[in-house]
């Protein structure tokens, strides 16, 4: 039993790799949200005018 615990605590604070890598998706999604606000209005017009190109074609 105390090798068993001694295990799951190695095992918890040793993966701090994972941990890392939470933070850096988190980052760059809050990085996509901030450039999707400050872009929106283009980002907008652009996606508009591809659609109705597309619906102009058919």
């Amino acid at each position: 039993m105390n090798t068993l615990l001694m295990r799951f605590r190695k095992n918890l604070f040793s993966d701090s790799e994972s941990g890392m890598e939470l933070v850096q998706v988190a980052i760059l999604i809050a990085i996509a949200i901030v450039l999707g606000l400050i872009f929106k209005n283009q980002i907008t017009d652009f996606v508009n005018s591809v659609f109705k190109d597309l619906k102009g074609s058919f």
